[in-house]
């Protein structure tokens, strides 16, 4: 008889599996049909292993070792796609990572409400309350808005802002601020399918105020500046602020939207970096709305601010659109935690992550990269200058300045000096890869054959994680 064959009949019927010690629990885990899916799995694995005449250990074919991996593969279906990760690319609001990571009094505040809670409701009464009574007052209090809404994101704002107030008339905006950002979002795009006519005044690199004003006419309803986000424009330059606008808006009886973007609660030169206009700068320079990210500067949750003159926001909040962007409880508990934190400014760096990071020192960044780079080296890296390597997938393991950037569309020309540790390995694609597939998965920068760990981005209570992640995949 062919050995296949005798092999193939070897295999265990899916029913007698599922009679073995330990399928009536994987069955009450998982379900019966999912345990039997995953059995049929394995069994067709092996079936095509035997034909293929792959060499198998002595008892894969026996039930007890069908159901372990059955189990194995139920087990790692269950697994969350979405985990925790250490970002350790330097860039401190990574999109790809979630930008900014929360303060852990926003995470409380998402847990402590994931039951019922006054989402919409005046416990005085019990009256019916927009959502935003949540954070009204706070953001009111930070940037001296008259009043805020809250939809999922900016370009939820800038799109749900241009449809209440400007659908079927012009929006003035200069050439130089028809941005693409990240998924090639695009203002000209949002003006589109918003219904505006979008009027283009000025040149790429020069856009003045005589060009704003001969622009508008009857079907003018606004005038919008934008912030250019991931790019700057230097050299032979001119830019109108959003104060000159903001008065020729008031002369001329239209109204003037300043889209922040990253959207500044703060004065970013505290942290030692360039000046970021803050919302409540906008707005005293007279913009009538401002609109901005809550998951960038302010480092919440995912969310669009508008804020600043009643009226105007009353206007959008009664377009059908709003109600379709409106945020979830949860959003709405870590944005109010998180916006708390900035009534007392001189203590952000103590407790929120943000600014922890943009707050520490180089020497603080260079003894963390030491300490982490040891402790690689006593996994299997080598150090500087290079010995005999003990682990192939490890080369040298040094501690190198490095730049690190904000990220989320805010100062893209300023780097941040930071210190890295560099790992050198043969396959440094294929080693980066790894570690991001790894339990919790740690994302470093990859360039020229090594990676590099940016402690900028690295909590000092991760270091342990990175540690073992490195572990796991070595």
């Amino acid at each position: 008889m062919d050995m296949n064959t005798d092999l193939i009949r070897q295999l265990p019927a899916v029913g007698r599996v599922l009679e073995t010690v330990g399928a009536k629990n994987l069955t009450a885990r998982f379900g019966h049909e999912e345990t039997v899916a995953a059995v049929q799995t394995v069994v067709e694995r092996l079936r095509a292993a035997v034909l293929a005449k792959e060499a198998l250990p002595d008892d894969a074919l026996s039930p007890q070792a069908v159901l372990r991996e059955a189990t194995a593969r139920l087990e790692q279906s269950c697994r969350p796609i979405l985990k925790p990760a250490v970002n350790a690319t330097g860039i401190l609001l990574h999109t790809g990572l979630g930008r900014a990571p929360m303060p852990e009094a926003a995470r409380l505040a998402v847990a402590s409400v994931a039951g019922c809670c006054n989402l919409q409701m005046d416990l005085t009464d019990g009256a019916r309350l927009h959502r935003e009574h949540i954070i009204r007052d706070l953001v009111c209090g930070l940037t001296g808005a008259e009043d805020v809404l809250l939809v999922n994101n900016n370009a939820a704002g800038t799109l749900l802002a241009l449809r209440a107030l400007a659908q079927g008339r012009e929006v003035v905006v200069s050439r130089g601020e028809l941005i693409e950002i990240g998924g090639a979002f695009r203002i000209p795009d949002i003006l589109a399918e918003s219904g505006c006519v979008m009027r283009e005044v000025g040149t790429t690199n020069k856009t003045h105020l005589r060009d704003y004003e001969r622009a508008i006419a009857p079907e003018t309803a606004m005038l919008l500046k934008v912030h250019k986000s991931n790019y700057d424009i230097i050299g032979f330059t001119k830019e109108v602020t959003i104060g000159e606008l903001a008065a020729l808006g008031r002369a001329r009886g239209v109204t003037v939207m300043d889209d922040l973007g990253c959207g500044a609660l703060v004065d970013l030169r505290t942290f030692g970096l360039a000046h970021e206009m803050t919302m409540a700068e906008s707005l005293t320079a007279g913009a009538d709305l401002v609109l901005a990210s809550t998951d960038k500067l302010i480092g919440g949750p995912q969310g669009g601010l508008i804020l600043g003159k009643r009226g105007l926001i009353d206007t959008i909040r009664r377009h059908p659109l709003y109600r379709a962007m409106r945020v979830c409880k949860m959003t709405l508990a870590a944005l109010e935690a998180t916006l708390r934190l900035f009534k007392n400014p001189a203590q952000l760096a103590q407790t929120h992550p943000l600014y922890f990071m943009l707050s520490r020192t180089p020497d603080e960044l260079m003894r963390q990269a030491e300490t982490l780079a040891a402790q690689l080296r006593a996994q299997g890296g080598t150090g500087i200058p290079a010995c005999v390597d003990s682990a192939p997938r490890l080369g040298p393991v040094a501690v190198v300045a490095h730049d690190a950037f904000l990220g989320g569309g805010s100062l893209p020309g300023q780097a941040l000096p930071s210190f890295a540790v560099r790992i050198e390995a043969p396959d440094a694609a294929a080693l980066a890869r790894d570690l991001r597939e790894a339990p919790v998965p740690v994302v470093p920068r990859v360039h020229q054959d090594a990676l590099y760990l940016d402690m900028r981005t690295v909590m000092p209570g991760e270091c342990a994680q990175v540690v073992a992640s490195f572990a796991a995949v070595i």
